[in-house]
């Protein structure tokens, strides 16, 4: 499927946050208030949802799963919306991609931000739609664990905001960690990735991504709070699908608390180690420590754009811009 553009922001547009995984709750509202600020700040009118505002919550979600697609399936069907970024993360939106309204993603593409739980409607929609999703912070540049530089957030909100009007074509994604050659070598393909656990969620759905989606892709992936057998396992799930015979390359991002459980007689044993037992003899190049994932802040990846990877120069360019 070729990729489906969403329609560049123009100032004065509205962007929508949206309660798609997680709630507001009270300890929150100085995050919503600092993504308001964040896109107003980008010229952006701001709308914030009934399900954020209302801080409520079905378990550990911001409502029951018909109730969030629905709140989405408004904010795609309103023409006055013209980007939508998720609140936060969680661990939700597997639950509700058959209730997503993808006919009016064809009709009306708009930009949808987010990453972590947003992975699996990034992934969802691109494999029904074609749909160019934006893998970024939730409200670009104000996330950081440790605690980044106001110089980075700024630099990361200019990106973001020239991406979404379509300002910024051909760029280099800067890096802020020192990135590192796991296996060398250059490609060229589409982005295609997310959090790791996320994307065996969609690919063990209906809504799995095309086998062909792969071929010459950049796969890029993170992962958060796992045990590193798990890492381990699913990324022999997706080499027995297939994927690592297709790719052109793999971008590793930051994983946070990915280790062995406490006390385990087996370490020490990296993220590294693992990825490279799994890979065996493929010899696509590897570039990790790449400025994404649950550290933040994160560099936009928009998945479906194609881009260029140099794993032994450490260097990550898109080459088109992720918008029309």
């Amino acid at each position: 499927m070729e990729p489906l553009r969403p329609k560049r922001l123009q100032p004065g547009d509205t962007v929508a946050i949206a309660a798609l995984s997680g709630p507001c709750s009270p300890d929150r509202r100085d995050r919503l208030d600092a993504a308001k600020g964040v896109f107003a700040a980008m010229g952006f009118k701001v709308r914030v949802t009934p399900l954020v505002e209302s801080g409520g919550h079905r378990f550990w979600r911001a409502a029951p799963p018909e109730a969030q697609a629905a709140e989405l399936n408004a904010l795609l069907n309103d023409p006055e919306v013209r980007a939508i970024a998720a609140f936060t993360g969680g661990n939700a939106t597997s639950a509700y991609l058959d209730r997503i309204d993808y006919d009016a993603i064809r009709r009306d593409p708009k930009p949808l931000l987010g990453f972590s739980d947003i992975t699996a409607l990034h992934l969802a929609i691109h494999s029904q739609t074609g749909l160019v999703g934006m893998h970024a912070d939730f409200a670009p540049g104000i996330t950081g664990n440790p605690p980044r530089t106001e110089e980075r957030h700024v630099e990361i909100r200019e990106l973001v905001r020239g991406l979404l009007t379509g300002e910024l074509a051909e760029t280099d994604l800067p890096a802020d960690n020192t990135w590192e050659t796991w296996k060398p070598g250059r490609a060229t393909g589409r982005l295609v990735g997310g959090l790791l656990d996320r994307l065996i969620n969609v690919q063990a759905s209906p809504y799995a991504l095309d086998p062909a989606t792969w071929d010459g892709a950049l796969f890029f992936w993170e992962d958060v709070g796992r045990n590193l057998g798990h890492v381990w396992n699913q990324l022999h799930v997706l080499r027995m699908e297939g994927v690592f015979d297709r790719v052109g390359a793999m971008v590793v991002g930051i994983p946070l608390d990915v280790d062995l459980p406490p006390q385990s007689p087996f370490g020490p044993i990296s993220v590294k180690d693992v990825v490279l037992d799994v890979l065996g003899d493929y010899d696509f190049p590897v570039l990790a420590g790449v400025d994404f994932g649950h550290t933040g802040p994160n560099l936009p990846l928009p998945i479906g754009t194609l881009a260029a990877v140099d794993a032994t120069a450490r260097t990550l360019r898109l080459l088109e811009p992720p918008v029309d």
